[in-house]
């Protein structure tokens, strides 16, 4: 009788692997918590962070500070202090002028538009001495304003009558104002453009046959150096023979006609005076025809003098006329017996280089066919396409710059055209600078940007382009009292409208408003323009 008895070896087993397994689970679990714990980071850091918002919050009852707490409101004593200024009233210049007095008060500048104009009132500027102002800034300033409309100034702004006051150094420092010095910098007004390099139109050829044939030789290829007068090509066109076969006809028949007419001329006496006149008009025709054909042939490019072909033999006559217009060096290549006497030579009218050839030996051509160009590179033409609303400030005479698209060199010139009308399509006006190609980096076609330059001025006063601000009727900076560091004086910054100028990526020019040597401030302006707001505000001011 058979037993079913399970085998021992599996059970084993099975107990063996749970027991690794509880190990390994074990020795895992440290593990997981580390892995838990550093994905954690992030959240306890957000949470730890809006904790600190929360409480900062609680404790300034969600309030940004005012002027006054940073300007020092916590030294003053709480019945000496002017909330309207932000400094303790016994010190408040605003409210007690005679305290410190203003500068005088000397308005509006019609001429610069600007408030306290120092370059008429140099007094103003906030410098220990009064500057001398040179007549190179007031040419300056008329030349920036006779360019172009300027950025303006309202005249009824009162903004320049106010002075920001700040009790201690300290208090400054705490703001985050920083200053920087007005100075002088080269200063360049220009117009961006689009535009390319082409041929020079006066010093460019495009060359075709002047009689229709068959390419017999061609002798340039691309790129070759050509001299004026030198031959590109030969073509077999039956019209030359034709026309030489004419001339060589109308010589013959003029030398018959003139023995004629000498002949009865000396028989005048038993003759009649009709047959001798008849004689000479024979003779005259004879001679247009001999012009005409002549013509005919310096139309097509071989010029010929009849007047020294007249008296030849019939071969010599007949040698001359088969290769007319062809040098020597050229017929002495040719075989005479095989030779066709209808060549025509396509010559450059020019000294320059061939840059185009589109015709090969044994190919047939007509008048309109386009065979050859040849530019003179020496000198090119700069198109540039101006937007039509910055037409008006272009003019024959301005210096311009162009790169080239991928180019690093900068390449100049003057204007010497510009177009009288606008292209329909892209509404710009063109305009044309000379430029000068000895070297020949200049290449047809190429494309790139430029500038034409409007003005260039090498003392400009400039200041840092976020030193200006705009309060709602006047463009101001802040500038430094000049006894800033003077002990027991206010710490003061003026307000003065200034005229800005041309920008560029770091400075401003100032046409009027500021001078060489002020301070003013470039950065912590918020504080002082809230001030301001506040004091004009406070003052009924509805200029912005």
């Amino acid at each position: 009788m058979s037993q079913n008895i399970s085998p021992k070896t599996p059970v084993i087993d099975s107990e063996q692997s749970k027991s690794e397994q509880q190990v390994k689970t074990r020795q895992a679990f440290p593990l997981r918590i580390f892995t838990w714990m550093f994905s954690s980071i992030p959240t306890l850091l957000v949470m730890l962070l809006l904790a600190g918002v929360g409480f900062l919050g609680h404790h300034t009852e969600w309030k940004i500070p005012k002027f006054s707490e940073v300007s020092g409101a916590e030294i003053a004593q709480p019945d000496d202090w002017c909330e309207e200024h932000g400094v303790p009233e016994s010190k408040c210049v605003a409210c007690n002028p005679d305290l410190f007095p203003p500068p005088k008060d000397y308005g509006w500048c019609k001429i610069h538009g600007v408030h306290q104009c120092p370059l008429h009132h140099p007094e103003v500027a906030q410098l220990e001495k009064t500057p001398e102002i040179q007549q190179a800034d007031i040419e300056r300033a008329k030349r920036a304003l006779a360019l172009r409309p300027r950025p303006e100034n309202n005249p009824s702004c009162s903004s320049y009558q106010n002075r920001i006051q700040f009790t201690s150094f300290e208090t400054i420092k705490k703001t985050g104002i920083e200053v920087e010095i007005v100075k002088r910098e080269s200063i360049v007004e220009q117009i961006q453009v689009m535009g390319e390099i082409r041929y020079d139109g006066t010093r460019l050829a495009r060359l075709s046959s002047k009689s229709a044939g068959t390419v017999w030789r061609v002798e340039k290829q691309v790129g070759d150096q050509v001299k004026q007068g030198e031959i590109l090509a030969l073509i077999d066109a039956v019209g030359v023979g034709l026309a030489k076969t004419e001339l060589l006809a109308a010589l013959a028949k003029e030398h018959l006609q003139k023995k004629i007419h000498e002949r009865l001329k000396g028989l005048k006496d038993v003759i009649s005076e009709r047959a001798v006149q008849e004689s000479e008009t024979k003779l005259s025709e004879a001679r247009i025809r001999v012009l005409s054909a002549q013509q005919t042939l310096v139309n097509l490019g071989l010029p010929v003098n009849a007047e020294k072909l007249r008296g030849l033999s019939e071969k010599k006559l007949n040698d001359r006329i088969r290769f007319l217009g062809l040098p020597t060096s050229f017929v002495r290549q040719f075989n005479p017996q095989t030779t066709t006497s209808n060549l025509l030579p396509v010559r450059s009218p020019l000294n320059g280089i061939v840059v185009n050839r589109e015709v090969v030996a044994g190919e047939v051509v007509n008048t309109s066919r386009l065979l050859f160009e040849v530019a003179d590179t020496d000198k090119m033409w700069l198109m540039l396409n101006v937007p039509l609303e910055e037409a008006r400030y272009v003019a024959i005479g301005q210096k311009v710059t162009f790169q080239v698209d991928g180019g690093e060199e900068e390449i100049r010139g003057v204007l010497d055209w510009m177009s009288t009308s606008a292209d329909p399509k892209t509404r710009t006006i063109k305009v044309r600078a000379s430029l000068t190609n000895y070297q020949r980096k200049l290449r047809n076609e190429s494309f790139g940007s430029g500038q034409i330059i409007l003005r260039e001025e090498k003392d400009a006063i400039v200041v840092p382009n976020e030193a200006i601000s705009w309060e709602g009727c006047c463009h101001v900076v802040y500038v430094r009292d000049k006894d800033y560091f003077k002990e027991g004086a206010p710490k003061l910054f003026h307000i003065r409208s200034v005229r800005p100028g041309v920008k560029n990526k770091t400075s401003t020019e100032i046409i009027s408003g500021v001078l060489p040597g002020e301070v003013i401030v470039t950065k912590g302006r918020d504080v002082l323009q809230a001030q301001l707001l506040k004091s004009n505000l406070g003052e009924g001011c509805t200029c912005g």
